[in-house]
């Protein structure tokens, strides 16, 4: 039997201040909702620049509280309105000199459902993350939304299969990605390894990348946001590299059940095998 949702992710440039920045992801949220949407997530440090091309304390003011903090407050509030869960990837200050990479889940009722630390933190050129983020000790947990059970991976995770798995294991059905990777860089990864790791966890993943080039470096952010079933299809056409925009498809989760019982994944692991992959 069909269970549909109607997901959404956005791509966005950096429109030069924060307040401008809230405001347009405000209207993708009006406008997905519009659309029928009853999730959306967002990119990577969503009302901001992706500042960890440089090193500058400067940008530690970006951080706020979560969830008693005014951006969670307001977007809160737009959900309810909405009628729509929406995932918004973060700069999140824990305490003073205590800072995070995380994306806080909010429900279509506007109520907080919790938030995931980014676990896997990059520190090559142009990503300078560790001068900004902890490494997440959130675990990865799965949110029981009005749409379903949602994941979050973010960014530079991507690229460690062992968090993908531990979502599955918890439920998850889809999972979002969202991320701020360079043309140069990691191009030749991006349609390759979130849909490996939709077929291998047997679940839905939402991949959200920025667009454009920044005044903090020469990263030029490639965009080509997407949807990807159990199967490795596309859902519906990959967004385009260069301009905002917003992707809005419908996602059947009863497939995860026709995909699970042609593949026992699941069944036939071996976690008794596994110790070594925990040796430090």
């Amino acid at each position: 039997m069909s269970r549909v949702i109607r997901a959404a992710v956005f791509q966005t440039a950096w429109t030069g201040d924060k307040e401008s920045m809230i405001q347009v992801h405000e209207q993708a949220a009006r406008d997905a909702a519009a659309q029928g949407a009853h999730v959306l997530c967002f990119q990577e440090l969503f009302y901001g620049p992706y500042f960890c091309q440089v090193q500058d304390p400067a940008f530690y003011e970006y951080a706020e509280r979560i969830p008693d903090g005014p951006i969670v407050e307001r977007f809160r509030r737009l959900a309810r309105e909405l009628n729509l869960v929406l995932v918004l990837p973060m700069y999140e200050e824990e305490q003073p000199g205590v800072l995070y990479n995380t994306a806080a889940v909010i429900d279509a009722d506007g109520s907080y459902l919790g938030k995931y630390r980014k676990t896997h933190i990059p520190q090559v050129k142009g990503f300078w993350e560790k001068f900004y983020f902890r490494p997440g000790n959130s675990g990865w947990p799965v949110f029981d939304t009005q749409a379903g059970r949602i994941g979050v991976y973010i960014c530079y995770d991507r690229h460690f299969p062992e968090g993908w798995r531990a979502l599955g294991l918890a439920g998850a059905e889809l999972v979002f990605n969202p991320s701020a990777t360079s043309r140069g860089l990691s191009g030749y990864l991006w349609q390759l390894e979130q849909p490996a790791a939709a077929v291998a966890n047997e679940y839905f993943v939402g991949a959200i990348n920025r667009v454009g080039v920044e005044e903090y470096g020469d990263n030029d952010f490639y965009g080509t946001s997407y949807f990807v079933d159990p199967e490795a299809r596309f859902v519906g056409e990959v967004a385009g590299d260069k301009e905002p925009e917003l992707v809005v498809r419908d996602l059947d989760l009863a497939k995860l059940r026709e995909v699970r019982d042609r593949w026992q994944f699941y069944r036939d692991r071996a976690p008794g095998a596994y110790g070594p992959l925990t040796t430090p």
